[in-house]
């Protein structure tokens, strides 16, 4: 197959790819840089697709492993290590670039949320929120560092249980 047969080729699955991209990204920016990764993998590695074989699974291979690979760079690149024994992975937090009313709104309802847990759930969930490390907190409170963490994730199931409606899933 020739160079000009091969991209004509290639260009004859845009649409699909496209369609795939967007499902993926779920943004039409991120899905047409998705577009333009897959086909630039596909132009350079040419020689590696066997003609015999489906062109478009190899395409959406192409692009699937290339939207992986760059969401897991995205969530390395977003993550800290905490230092404590068990050595815990934490993501950070956005960093707020959304000031939208809503979001003032649901952070509003969040806050009053919070605020009505017991004392017992809600000042070790807000020291960990505010970066502290569970040994540092528990040492704060005089408390096992199991119960520190046992406490954490409680008060996030409190949370997630009365904030429903703003749960994704």
């Amino acid at each position: 197959m020739s160079t000009v047969e091969y991209n004509n080729h290639l260009l004859s699955h845009k649409q699909a790819l496209e369609y795939f991209a967007l499902s993926l990204t779920s943004n039409r920016d991120d899905a047409q840089d998705l577009m333009q990764d897959t086909f630039m993998k596909a132009i350079a590695y040419r020689e590696k697709f066997k003609e015999a074989t489906n062109l478009k699974a190899w395409l959406y291979t192409i692009m699937k492993n290339t939207f992986i690979n760059k969401y897991r760079r995205k969530v390395k690149s977003r993550t800290i290590i905490d230092q404590s024994e068990d050595l815990y992975y934490l993501n950070n937090a956005p960093d707020g670039k959304d000031k939208h009313p809503s979001h003032l709104y649901n952070t509003q309802e969040i806050m009053k949320e919070l605020n009505a847990l017991q004392d017992e759930y809600r000042i070790p969930f807000t020291m960990h929120h505010e970066g502290y490390k569970y040994k540092e907190i528990a040492d704060h409170l005089n408390l096992p560092i199991g119960t520190v963490k046992s406490r954490i994730f409680l008060a996030r199931q409190k949370l997630m249980d009365s904030l429903k409606e703003f749960n994704p899933n």
